[in-house]
């Protein structure tokens, strides 16, 4: 028997890789690599507890609401905690601001450099009925000097500013995106081994596709230029394909060629998602794999944030796609600037009078 195939090599782990890419700067201590070291740990960890969540009490909802509104599940509150601790016992992290703390977090690591948002578990909601789920993390250094608490400002940088940005999907397998600004690369986890492996090396998504997601129900409230967007999609006979996961759809559009839409409305009419902790990252993830995100008039990553639980549109995917999206964006607002021109009046001719002799 061939020797070979019986001790075939089981792939590059999550740790050796990032161990190797630190080997390509010269200058790096090792800091950023243990953070996503403690995020994949912590995924590891949230993972488990999501696999189980059928045969506990963790499903469903906690009976609370988070900063922004939303109903809080169990799990919600279970993620926040594990990336929270892991984040604060890793050392690295002097400040978090997560979708479920309205508050900045100190972790008491004053000496860390780098500050993490953080979405623990997007598309929470979905737990119950087996649909993917995700975490969305982004990841900065800080800007004010080391020795004391974070600073608002360390939390309002523009997603220029990011060193590493990244997701976890957890659905039929369990994956792990990241970039640290040099490509895109995703790992698989291997549950009997509890470890990530390399599965998806140099990801680029198509410079185009024939996938929109957009959840339809708001269609009322689309702006005419989305909404014609929206109908140029079905025109052009594209699949609707809607998860109401932000990963999983986002995940499906970066492998296959698409784009994303959660455009203002009536409702939300500065957009649903946030900049800091789900639109910049996935911004970062997606340039790097040679695709598009823009706020429908500007690059997202160029948006000065105002608030760490800013909200903003989102136009994400393949690049030519989002190009499309924002032309039809600015067809209807030249339209709207361009002031309408009246036709000229046209002269009625008067009825000659007689005069008497």
């Amino acid at each position: 028997m061939d020797h070979n195939k019986l001790a075939l090599p089981v792939g590059t782990t999550l740790d050796r890789f990032i161990m190797r890419k630190q080997e390509d700067f010269p200058y790096a201590t090792g800091e950023l690599s243990q953070l996503l070291r403690d995020i994949a740990l912590a995924a590891k960890i949230v993972n488990r507890e999501i696999n189980r969540s059928g045969l506990i009490d963790i499903a469903g909802a906690y009976g609370s609401q988070n900063v922004q509104g939303e109903d809080q599940q169990k799990l919600d509150v279970i993620a926040n905690i594990r990336f929270i601790r892991a984040l604060r016992n890793g050392g690295e992290v002097c400040t978090i601001i997560s979708e479920e703390d309205d508050e900045m977090i100190q972790t008491g690591n004053n000496q860390g450099k780098y500050v993490v948002a953080i979405d623990p578990l997007d598309g929470s909601s979905n737990i119950d009925v087996n649909v993917s789920i995700g975490t969305i993390f982004s990841i900065y250094r800080r800007v004010s000097p080391t020795g004391r608490e974070g600073t608002a400002a360390d939390c309002q940088q523009p997603g220029t500013h990011q060193v590493a940005a990244g997701y976890v999907i957890y659905g039929s397998s369990t994956m792990m995106v990241y970039t640290t600004g040099n490509g895109v690369n995703g790992f698989t986890y291997e549950h009997s081994l509890g470890e990530f492996f390399l599965s998806h090396p140099d990801i680029s998504t198509p410079k185009t596709g024939n996938i929109y997601s957009i959840n339809e129900g708001s269609s009322d409230s689309f702006s005419p230029g989305v909404a014609a967007f929206v109908q140029h999609c079905k025109d052009k006979s594209f699949s609707a394909r809607y998860i109401g996961s932000l990963v999983a759809d986002f995940h499906r559009n970066l492998l296959k060629g698409g784009i994303y839409i959660y455009p203002a409305t009536a409702k939300n009419p500065t957009g649903k998602l946030r900049l800091m902790y789900e639109c910049n990252p996935l911004a970062f993830i997606v340039e790097q794999a040679g695709g598009k995100s823009s706020n429908g008039h500007r690059r997202t990553m160029e948006i000065e944030p105002q608030a760490p639980h800013e909200r903003c549109p989102v136009f994400i995917g393949s690049k030519e796609l989002v190009e499309q999206a924002e032309a039809f964006i600015a067809k209807e607002k030249q339209a709207k600037e361009t002031p309408a021109i009246e036709a000229p009046v046209k002269e009625v001719a008067q009825p000659k009078v007689a005069l008497a002799k």
